[in-house]
């Protein structure tokens, strides 16, 4: 894990290869905005049903190249058995604290996986800790500005969608770039989408949501606040 670098945008999830199922787009997108990125795997992928921790580090590492972003790192909570303990926030408030983005990117709260909603809960709240004065971990207490949840397999009304089409092609590739993970194999062949299926239903999802905000491809998003507009003739998406 290089040193982790002040950051605009940080994507924090369970898995490597998480990131780049629900969010990967609008990483590639923030990206072309001028945004520096960041993603924080919890986990390092020793208890997969394919692959191995040290070949889910060398993709992952790939990955991160595709999706440019400025730093990537993985924290050593058990693969399987993220649980939302003291010392589990404790270790992400230290980057949080170093990597100081405005913006962080959690899994939606509710799912199949409990690693994936206990990660939402407990990146929460090491959002809200990293901004207490009284807990010490060498560097200075910080809070981010706004939190949103990647709610791509969630069967819920997105708050907002974000448009991925002029990347979705570089999305694509850095899911692939998990070999370990994508290509067929006996290992798991029930639970993982067939190799020559994968990208009919990675573009059929991102069309969904591409329709529903007035583009073609998307990634969705849920928010808990209500949302602040200064002037209704510049809300976008047309209504009829």
């Amino acid at each position: 894990m290089s040193d982790p670098v002040p950051v605009d945008i940080l994507a924090i999830a369970a898995h490597r290869d998480d990131v780049e199922q629900t969010c990967g787009g609008t990483l590639l997108r923030m990206h072309s905005l001028q945004l520096r990125t960041a993603i924080l795997d919890l986990t390092q992928g020793e208890a997969g049903t394919r692959g191995s921790a040290q070949e889910r580090a060398a993709e992952a590492e790939e990955a991160a190249r595709i999706l440019r972003v400025a730093w990537r790192g993985a924290l050593d909570i058990p693969d399987g058995r993220v649980e939302n303990t003291w010392e589990n926030r404790i270790k992400i408030v230290g980057k949080l604290r170093q990597l100081r983005p405005r913006v962080v990117i959690l899994p939606y709260w509710q799912g199949r996986h409990p690693d994936h909603y206990n990660s939402s809960t407990l990146g929460y709240e090491a959002c809200f800790l990293a901004g207490l004065g009284k807990i010490e971990t060498g560097d200075p207490p910080f809070r981010p500005f706004k939190i949103v949840y990647a709610s791509l397999y969630a069967d819920v009304r997105p708050s907002f969608v974000v448009d991925i089409t002029a990347c979705i092609e570089e999305r694509f590739r850095a899911l692939l770039a998990y070999r370990s993970q994508y290509a067929d194999q006996p290992a798991g062949g029930s639970l993982f989408v067939p190799h020559d299926e994968i990208r009919e239903r990675t573009f059929s999802l991102a069309r969904h949501y591409g329709l529903l905000g007035g583009v073609r491809y998307a990634e969705p998003f849920v928010q808990k606040e209500a949302g602040l507009v200064d002037d209704l003739t510049l809300l976008p998406v047309a209504s009829i």
